[in-house]
């Protein structure tokens, strides 16, 4: 999962449209952590760029480096990791020169990059230098582009285009790019599954566009509700300097079914999201998840419960519909700390065990002598929850029951978030007595799909949605997956889980989170290479990612 973001001024003079995408980019920073960018364009086609590995704050160091970024219109990008690697030469957004200066932001997964790029090798001669998916498709795009063989283009050029791209491309992906001296171009994928949600506002009587994954990024920008529509299933959208959006359906319209776990995890509750309110969604969960409870717990078990506890912070909103629907007190039992690395990237479980302890404190006046209920949005690989229920028995708690929001996770999720490898998914092999004794809990109650998904449609107060992407739940996924994808995604994510680990363990040493004696594996690893290759064979000789292996 990523952000995305872009903007256009209606003053073609202006030279702070980086302002607008730093101040969105920090209202989307939940939707990615790893490396972010901003590209912009200014009078006469000359592009900007700022791009790096780490939060908004630390890439354009708090702000200083936005003034640099020249220009009325660009385009911002948040990567969270999901098919490709970590190094800085992936970080978006992308750019070629060829055809007419192209840069490219996208969110999401493309599930025949095997066969895309093995047609850009061939057919269309274009060299891919990274793992990315974004970079296939950015060039599938600009290869379409320049089969007009024309000096400049127009606007129906750049949508017969994206038609001929859309024939090609398969997956869930919402994509923001500009071209320079041209103007901005938006699409989404024909099913819907990735969000994209265009807005606008008026400064002095100029109407300035934008774009983003979220509403709340352009609410803050000054944009208004009634000024706000969803980009839709195989539409595009492309805004000309000084001219009004036109809208053309690329693709046929194969479905609206937005991805599920964008309301469970990931979107701020603040946003509005294909019609629906992230909020509401999670308060129809926890009242769909109170019934659940009861009806699989029992009157006994039921009435033993002292109180309940959210697991912070997304499952807060759902928790509290829980504590009132079972007519239970809602207590909070967690402290959240906001500045720690996060747990997975430890080298091995001790330090994660660590890591889970710095990222929440368990009040133990909460838990003494008390049966629990706990809350989470998710279980996922079942160490954070492992690690938080003996964390609720060594502060007291008798008897700890967890409930999950959503239904139980067995498969891989393949357009845009990185839950995990399927054989590390604790639902993948396991009832959810198998888990409650996994992680130590006495039960584990699971939302059902059914009421998942109702929680979430019914809430759509603009759309007719169709169905919702819940392949990570019940293994069909939505869109075609070519051969070979699976596999390919799982060699791709266990690269990224290796080269993180080594990278943010390093970090953490250095920072006196571990010790040396801790990391001796990893850098054992390290030193064999990453997949049997050694460190000066495997790495990537992109142009933009200078200083990126450090020695």
């Amino acid at each position: 999962m990523c952000g995305i973001a872009t903007i256009i001024h209606g003053d073609s003079s202006s030279t702070s449209a980086a302002a607008d995408l730093h101040e969105a980019l920090y209202m989307l920073q939940h939707r990615g952590q790893d490396a972010c960018g901003i590209a912009t364009c200014a009078q006469g086609g000359r592009i900007y760029q700022c791009k790096g590995n780490g939060m908004a704050a630390k890439v354009f160091q708090d702000g200083q480096r936005v003034p640099e970024l020249i220009g009325s219109m660009g385009i911002g990008h948040l990567r969270y990791p999901t098919a490709g690697t970590s190094s800085q030469s992936e970080a978006q957004p992308f750019y070629v020169n060829s055809p007419y200066g192209i840069c490219f932001a996208h969110n999401g997964n493309v599930t025949n990059t095997l066969h895309l790029r093995q047609f850009l090798d061939q057919v269309a001669h274009r060299h891919i230098n990274t793992e990315s998916d974004s970079e296939i498709l950015l060039n599938i795009f600009a290869h379409e582009l320049s089969e007009t063989q024309k000096s400049r283009i127009d606007r129906e050029d750049c949508f017969r285009a994206l038609q001929r791209m859309f024939g090609q491309a398969e997956g869930g992906f919402a994509c923001v790019a500009f071209i320079a001296g041209f103007g901005l171009i938006a699409f989404r994928d024909a099913y819907g599954i990735r969000p994209l949600i265009l807005g606008s506002r008026v400064i002095d009587g100029e109407t300035d566009y934008m774009i983003a994954s979220e509403s709340v990024a352009l609410k803050h920008l000054g944009a208004l509700p009634r000024d706000m529509r969803d980009i839709q299933p195989g539409e595009a959208v492309i805004i000309q300097k000084g001219r009004e959006p036109v809208f053309r359906q690329v693709a046929p319209r194969v479905a609206y079914a937005p991805d599920a776990f964008e309301m469970v995890y990931f979107a701020r509750p603040d946003s509005i999201i294909d019609g629906i309110s992230v909020s509401r969604a999670r308060r129809d969960m926890g009242k769909k998840l109170a019934r659940t409870i009861a009806r699989e717990l029992g009157t006994d078990a039921l009435r033993a419960i002292d109180v309940v506890m959210a697991i912070p912070e997304t499952s807060v909103t759902a928790a509290k519909v829980v504590a009132q629907e079972l007519g239970k007190e809602l207590v909070d039992g967690f402290t959240k700390n906001r500045y720690v690395f996060r747990t997975f990237i430890m080298p091995d479980q001790r330090l994660r065990r660590t890591g889970v302890r710095r990222k929440l404190n368990a009040h133990d006046s909460e838990f003494d002598g008390r049966n629990v209920l706990l809350i989470d949005d998710s279980i996922v690989r079942g160490n954070t929850s492992q690690e938080i229920v003996q964390m609720a028995r060594d502060a007291g708690a008798v008897h700890v029951t967890f409930a999950s929001c959503s239904p139980p996770i067995k498969h891989p999720h393949i357009y845009g978030i990185d839950l995990a490898q399927k054989r590390d998914l604790i639902a993948s092999d396991k009832s959810s007595s198998q888990i409650a004794s996994a992680i130590g809990a006495d039960a584990v109650v699971y939302q059902s799909l059914d009421d998942l998904k109702l929680s979430i449609t019914q809430n759509s107060t603009v759309h007719h949605i169709s169905a919702l992407e819940v392949g990570v739940f019940n293994g069909k996924y939505i869109t075609p997956v070519s051969d070979g994808y699976l596999q390919h995604l799982e060699r791709l994510r266990g690269d990224v889980k290796g080269q993180k680990r080594q990278e943010e363990g390093r970090k953490a040493m250095v920072n006196g989170m571990i010790k040396t004696e801790d990391v001796k594996s990893m850098l054992a690893q390290e030193r064999s290479g990453v997949n049997g290759k050694k460190p000066e064979e495997g790495q990537d000789i992109a142009l933009h990612n200078l200083n990126d292996h450090e020695p």
